[in-house]
């Protein structure tokens, strides 16, 4: 491997307190030769100590933008507005790929400075696996808050806590109704998290993959209480849910939370809001009568860090080891490109990974 030299950046959301890689994984690159610069962040679960203590250099916040060029960035989500220009190869979410909105600024940003994203969502193996993803704890909290909310329990603002208390708080309750749910996507990562959470809830949800949702049977999707959706579709399918589902008298559905929050962009499954909800207003009611209440977090794993920042950090930790402008990363890079000249922009060297 090249010398590589990582920069763990301060995340700009206030509300994201994870980060792509612990002290103990930090602590491992170090020692296989990575040099690793950690901005200081008193949101971040990991103390800025334990990085120090581990032989990273700490920095302050907001500094990457002065780091040398051939520094990778490494994050989880948005970057600030500033600078225009994005110099750095970034590894973070960037959420670009897809016409979803601000992607076009994004990326002629990098256009403009002669950077590269390299994009999280797109870090995949020969077979196109994720290679490093918070999918099952998205869909544990994704379902988690579905039935916090349909039973009248669910208290904002959220604040991040441990599984343990998410699993207690799940637990039924004396007077708690049965209610009818359903998991769609849910063979997948964020799936087998949303089936673990409505068992930590004493119910058992339909699951539904893609046999399911080839031929869909929208009557029998409104049918239920609770639906979670957890497909994020990369080729054009029809909508689960559609607007004129919302008016339907027979609809059943009163409690909506999307996994995937794909909001804006051309593929999403769930084409009936415009907007994510908060941390600090959660919930969103989409219909008075009969009602239809929405969930739409797209930093859920946030709200157990500990634990999502801990099993991400150990799968991206190998792959960071192995950074090269073979495999994985090539693909990233492919796809910046792709992506670049889909928009007619002219990125940067094409094989500066």
């Amino acid at each position: 491997m090249t010398e590589l030299h990582l920069w763990l950046r301060h995340e700009a959301r206030t509300t994201e307190r994870r980060t792509p890689v612990v002290p103990d994984d930090a602590r491992r690159l170090l020692e296989s030769g990575v040099a690793l610069t950690v901005e200081d962040s008193p949101q971040r679960v990991f103390a800025t100590d334990a990085y120090a203590a581990a032989g990273a250099r700490i920095a302050p916040a907001g500094s990457w933008t002065s780091a040398p060029r051939d520094t990778v960035v490494l994050g989880l989500k948005e970057l600030p507005d500033t600078p225009d220009e994005l110099t750095h190869r970034h590894v973070f979410f960037g959420h670009a790929y897809k016409q979803q909105p601000g992607a076009h600024a994004l990326l002629e940003r990098f256009a403009a400075g002669g950077g590269a994203l390299l994009d999280l969502e797109y870090l995949v193996d020969d077979h196109g696996r994720r290679l490093a993803a918070f999918g099952y704890w998205a869909g544990y909290l994704g379902a988690a808050l579905a039935v916090l909310h349909h039973r009248g329990r669910l208290s904002a603002p959220l604040r991040p806590s441990e599984k343990a208390e998410w699993d207690e708080a799940l637990r039924p309750a004396p007077g708690d109704e049965e209610f009818t749910a359903l998991v769609v996507g849910a063979l997948g990562r964020s799936g087998r998290g949303a089936r673990a959470a409505f068992d930590a809830a004493g119910a058992e949800p339909a699951c539904w993959d893609l046999a399911e949702t080839r031929d869909l049977d929208r009557t029998a999707l409104l049918a239920h209480d609770v639906l979670v959706n957890c497909v994020l579709a990369t080729t054009p399918v029809p909508p689960f849910v559609r607007e004129e589902d919302l008016d339907d008298p027979a609809r059943r559905l009163r409690t909506l939370s999307d996994v995937t929050c794909d909001v804006g962009s051309p593929l999403n499954v769930l084409p009936v809001y415009d907007r994510t909800t908060e941390w600090t207003d959660p919930v969103r009611r989409l219909r008075k009568e009969p009602p239809l209440d929405l969930i739409a977090i797209d930093n859920l794993p946030s709200l157990l860090p500990r634990e999502a920042s801990a099993d991400f950090s150990a799968a991206l930790t190998p792959v960071l080891l192995d950074f090269g402008a073979a495999g994985p990363w090539g693909r990233c890079l492919d796809r910046f490109h792709a992506a670049c000249r889909e928009l007619g922009l002219t990125a940067g060297e094409s094989d500066r990974v």
